[in-house]
């Protein structure tokens, strides 16, 4: 017999997964299910979901707003980090923290046995959310159904779902898989499952935040972008909030085909998986963010954020969200951001983001030393010493190599 629980916190979206763990979950064990749903970004989804999670048989919903926390203490470090994986963006990768922090506020809060999440046993989620409950919750008890029920797949849910009287809300045939948030939307299943299928982006109903590239205007879109201490605060100008800004950047990116990125990805359970991943205005963010550094930070310090922000984007990806070696890299991050203030303006044109300008008031780049016709403040005879000096290593090899092969030329006669 299955271990009992009382009441059990779960993760719920209102897709096909989470509907039918509800009825699961009493089944199995016996509880009252109270689910939980983090709002970060994906508000048409809320739709319904509190008469959709009684009717299936939960005692109540929590729809818990955390988009302005997603943003600040997730979307903007990683941004400020210049974070990527395999040139991915970290849509899911980052949203998936915040949510597991809500549902253990709620379990304390309502006494629960244990937190349930519908995450596959295949899938890199399952990880994010479990690092999580385990560094805010060490003593809670997860649930994974996916690695413990009898059902195997996609049809068998379904048929599950029509079994219990669960209402559906996919179709068969044409569903992928999709997670919505504020920052992105990503597709996977059904034919993207095949590197060797073209994505159909000009297909209706495809992509939800955008265009493709071919159906964008003719004429550019040009925006300048604010940035204070490595972090957006307006566009053209105004001032807004993270939320406001990042939904402003998602609405002008997508108009112009921006941020559509189709890539065969490294889980973290050992599989590859392709994906197609829309960040309209996330892909912005991050080219301006780029340029304005290229203006703000010196060269030790530009490439050796670099490679930090490789290692950020695996923690990031990996669920290591709660960890010191995070906070760590945060506070070296931070350091850095402290001169990268200014302006970047962009040209948007058919999928592609131009370089406009950029100005900042910390700027090192100094017009009189860079300068080509310059000579008062640069000696260009400075540069021979230099060179002799840089390249003596090279040298000296070079010449102790033609010692060695003239001597052994030498020997052989």
């Amino acid at each position: 017999m299955a271990q009992q629980y009382k009441k059990v916190v779960l993760a719920y979206s209102g897709g096909l997964d989470t509907s039918i763990i509800i009825p699961w979950l009493k089944e199995t064990y016996g509880c009252e299910v109270i689910c939980v749903s983090g709002n970060v970004g994906q508000d048409a989804e809320l739709e319904g979901l509190e008469e959709r999670a009684l009717k299936t048989g939960a005692s109540k919903l929590y729809i818990e707003d955390i988009q302005e926390e997603f943003v600040n203490d997730f979307i903007f470090p990683t941004l400020k980090c210049g974070a990527k994986y395999e040139g991915y963006l970290l849509g899911t990768s980052f949203a998936r923290p915040p949510i597991a922090k809500r549902l253990v506020e709620i379990a304390k809060k309502e006494g629960a046995d244990a937190i349930c999440h519908g995450c596959t046993g295949k899938g890199n989620d399952q990880v994010r959310f479990e690092l999580t409950i385990k560094a805010l919750a060490p003593e809670m008890e997860i649930i994974a159904p996916w690695r413990m029920w009898d059902i195997k797949s996609r049809e068998e849910e379904i048929e599950y779902c029509e079994a219990h009287n669960i209402p559906l809300l996919i179709n068969r045939e044409t569903n992928y898989s999709k997670d919505m948030n504020l920052w992105h939307l990503s597709h996977e299943g059904l034919d993207l499952e095949d590197p060797a299928n073209e994505p159909q982006y000009n297909k209706p109903g495809f992509l939800e935040l955008g265009v493709s590239p071919e159906q964008a205007p003719d004429k550019p879109t040009y925006v300048t972008i604010h940035f204070e201490k490595g972090i957006p605060t307006a566009i053209d100008g105004k001032e807004m909030d993270g939320v406001s800004l990042i939904r402003a950047m998602n609405k002008l990116g997508g108009e112009n085909g921006i941020g559509i990125f189709d890539v065969v990805e490294n889980r973290l359970v050992g599989m590859k998986s392709r994906g197609v991943y829309e960040t309209p205005g996330g892909t912005i963010l991050y080219h301006a963010h780029e340029v304005l550094e290229t203006l703000c930070l010196d060269k030790m310090t530009q490439h050796f954020k670099a490679k930090l922000a490789l290692e950020y984007a695996d923690l990031v990806y990996n669920g290591q969200w709660y960890t010191p070696l995070r906070e760590a890299m945060d506070a070296f991050v931070d350091k850095t951001q402290e001169t990268v203030t200014g302006d970047v303006k962009l040209k948007l044109y058919k999928g592609n983001i131009i370089n406009a300008g950029v100005t900042s008031p910390y700027t090192l780049h100094d017009l009189e030393v860079a300068s080509f016709g310059e000579e008062k403040v640069y000696n260009q005879a400075d540069a021979t010493g230099f060179i002799n000096l840089f390249g003596l290593p090279l040298k000296v090899k070079a010449q102790l190599d033609a010692k060695r092969l003239a001597k052994e030329a030498e020997n052989k006669q």
